[in-house]
């Protein structure tokens, strides 16, 4: 660990052996032979093949730990088989809720042929390797954990609407169990393996084969979800009625896409991350230019957008000794884990991304004026050699290390940005689950439960940092959306705009490049309101062809969780129903209309950041900023042009719109070319902070 340094800038021979030193702590070892698990054979098991007689073996009868008998709905719960050849103890783990809502009783055990028009959903969490009872007992499901381990009932469950099943995939996830030598090798084949997954609960629960069925899931689930459609569109004779698929604050797009290209998007709509400094925008805009990440969309979308610079391949660290494969490994843990309370608990306990957290406000305000200072050290236009392209990373280590109160304890909350709390409000499932009575009663494995499962694709080094060799689903969007389409299976796409590590703006990005229903993109901007039950504006909501698109403007990366009420009468409303608000006709109009001011690039966040501790019952703090503050930063957002200098010329930006232009003016605050962030922010990339972002 470095300790505090009285002077803003290290050295950068130190630098860089603090780089090199600290980087080999922070990377996650791959090791050589993974984990062999088998699923346990419980008391009264069937001896033949799956069929209903599983049912009362899988019914969960037994005592849940801190639950009272009865508080829900009839459940199932275990391991079925995947019918991967050579592999028989490759299994996925479940846990099934029959609806609670009227007539929903026996729901899930009704004989082949009835409850023909009552939907079932399928919940999946990302990661890769996160396990869905994340989803389950932290934000969709019937249980919810609270801060002291307690378990409670969740009046916003999803299950209220539909018989929903909690999976936990690919194999060796959670609860579900692999072969050392049977991880999937890609998503093709954990596609293959959720089919077959799926034909062997509809002979345990015969309704469901013909039941209108909705696979949902968040996060990393928007790559499986899109390859276990393909993979069910391409069955002959698909076990399951696909109806409609929903992906909320997913990674469709690849790395580059999801995690980097927004991250200008996000500081127009954030400045609190920035202090509302506009030079310190206007070099973001200019890293974001050299980049090639200024990706101008238009409605309908101009042309196909181009393949985004890889930025693995770019900046100091990709020159340096194991470089890439740092950044590799640094990259692997944000998107899986859902508990930030156990980043803070490692933070502290280790000293990763410590600096001076607590220095006056005097001492930060010199450090940053240090470091635009230094941006004149170097020829103009060049792209940050210590950074190159990752400017996700950029913006999270400026906001930690100069700006309150980010800069003020050890971590920022890329999942919802106004949450600055330290340590979060604790939410773990795992005491609960790795209880023996709770494992007996969910007959689940002889296994520790882990919230994420590091390794899904084996030991694996190819492909994106998570070892997943397999393509980023937006390469093949639009043959999966015409096959959707042609055989009646909507898509619904969902963002939280809270969510910094997987933004709202890479899924636009993503649909307009797509062609779907014989055009590319949406043709309009989505402008139209949604409400809920109540009348109160919860989001925007936008339909064409088949696709809906929905917004959250005060909802994170867990959309469930921050804003469960609206959440669930989305799912009513436009995953489960087919309300026609923000469907765009035939003759051009618009059901439920537009509204002006809701068709923006950039949709500005709420004023407050909270702060203090999430243990306590109330916060600590709130920070808010005047409202003069705040007309400036519009003002400033709504004249600046994006001068892009390169080379002493001036180049064009583009704006929201497509518009923009530069005077060519070399003043080094407005240039914005940096060489040096400084010891704070080289200090928190030294110490790899980001290895334990919770996912």
């Amino acid at each position: 660990m470095l300790r505090r340094h009285q002077h803003p800038l290290l050295p950068a021979a130190l630098v860089l052996a603090s780089v090199l030193l600290n980087t080999v702590d922070a990377q996650i070892p791959i090791p050589s032979q993974l984990p062999s698990t088998f699923p346990h054979n419980y008391t009264g098991i069937p001896a033949g093949g799956y069929s209903p007689e599983w049912q009362d073996y899988f019914r969960v009868t037994g005592d849940l730990a801190n639950v009272t008998r009865g508080s829900t709905s009839t459940s199932y719960a275990g391991n079925i088989g995947v019918n991967r050849d050579g592999h028989p103890n490759n299994t996925l783990w479940f846990w099934a809720f029959e609806r609670t809502s009227e007539g929903g009783n026996g729901s899930l055990t009704a004989a082949a042929g009835e409850r023909e028009n009552e939907p079932w959903m399928v919940w999946l969490n990302g990661g890769p390797g996160a396990s869905s009872s994340l989803g389950l007992l932290t934000e969709n499901g019937p249980l919810q954990v609270t801060g002291d381990f307690n378990i409670v009932t969740n009046n916003f469950s999803w299950n209220h609407l539909a018989d929903v099943i909690w999976v936990d995939q690919p194999v060796g996830t959670g609860f579900s169990t692999s072969d050392a030598d049977g991880y999937v090798s890609g998503d093709d084949q954990l596609g293959e393996d959720f089919v077959q997954f799926l034909s062997n609960v509809v002979r345990v629960f015969p309704s469901l084969a013909k039941r209108p069925f909705y696979l949902t899931g968040e996060s990393y689930s928007g790559t499986y979800i899109p390859y276990i459609t393909k993979a069910i569109l391409n069955t002959e004779n698909p076990p399951v009625n696909l109806k409609k698929i929903a992906i909320g604050d997913g990674t469709i797009g690849d790395f580059a896409l999801y995690e980097e290209l927004s991250t200008v998007n996000t500081l127009e709509a954030w400045p609190q991350i920035i202090n509302f400094d506009p030079d310190v925008l206007q070099y973001f805009r200019v890293q974001e230019h050299l980049c090639g990440y200024d990706v101008n969309l238009t409605y309908p979308q101009q042309g196909i957008i181009p393949t985004l610079t890889d930025p693995f391949t770019t900046g100091f660290v990709y020159g340096a000794v194991n470089g890439t494969t740092d950044f590799r490994q640094r990259s692997r843990s944000r998107l899986g884990y859902s508990n930030s309370l156990r980043f803070a608990d490692r933070l502290s306990t280790t000293g990763q991304g410590r600096r001076s957290l607590h220095s006056p406000r005097e001492v930060r305000e010199e450090a940053a004026r240090a470091w635009k200072r230094d941006l004149s050290a170097r020829p103009n236009g060049t792209l940050d050699p210590f950074y190159g392209c990752f400017l996700f990373e950029e913006m999270v280590d400026y906001a930690i290390n100069f700006t309150f109160p980010w800069s003020g304890f050890t971590g920022f909350d890329v999942y919802d940005i106004p949450d600055a709390l330290n340590p979060e409000v604790p939410a773990d499932p795992t005491v609960f689950l790795n209880d023996n009575t709770t494992r007996q009663s969910l007959h689940a494995p002889d296994k520790i439960w882990e919230e994420i499962f590091e390794f899904p694709y084996g030991n694996s080094t190819e492909g994106n940092p998570f070892g997943d060799p397999s393509v980023a689903p937006m390469a093949f969007m639009s043959e999966l959306a015409a096959n959707a389409s042609k055989k009646g299976v909507g898509i619904v796409i969902y963002e939280g705009n809270n969510d910094a590590l997987v933004a709202h703006r890479q899924a636009e990005v993503v649909i307009q490049n797509m062609t779907f229903g014989g055009t590319q993109g949406f043709t309009r901007k989505p402008a139209t309101p949604m409400h809920d039950d109540n009348g109160n504006f919860v989001g925007i909501i936008h339909q064409e062809r088949n696709l809906t698109y929905a917004f959250f403007p005060n909802a994170g990366h867990f959309v469930p969780r921050s804003q469960p009420e609206a959440a669930l009468v989305f799912v009513r409303e436009f995953i489960l129903g087919n309300n026609k608000t923000g469907l765009v006709q035939a003759s051009g109009t618009v059901v439920g209309g537009e509204v002006p001011s809701l068709s923006v690039d950039v949709y500005q966040g709420i004023n407050s950041i909270f702060y203090g501790t999430g243990a306590q019952p109330t916060t600590t703090g709130t920070l808010t900023f005047p409202s003069e503050t705040w007309a400036s930063w519009n003002s400033f957002l709504a004249t600046a042009t994006k001068a892009i200098v390169i080379g002493g010329n001036s180049g064009t930006g583009s704006d929201g719109n497509g518009n923009g232009s530069g005077d060519g003016n070399n003043d080094s605050s407005a240039q914005m070319v940096r060489s040096n962030m400084g010891l704070g922010v080289l200090l928190s990339v030294c110490l790899g902070w980001w290895m334990v972002w919770v996912r």
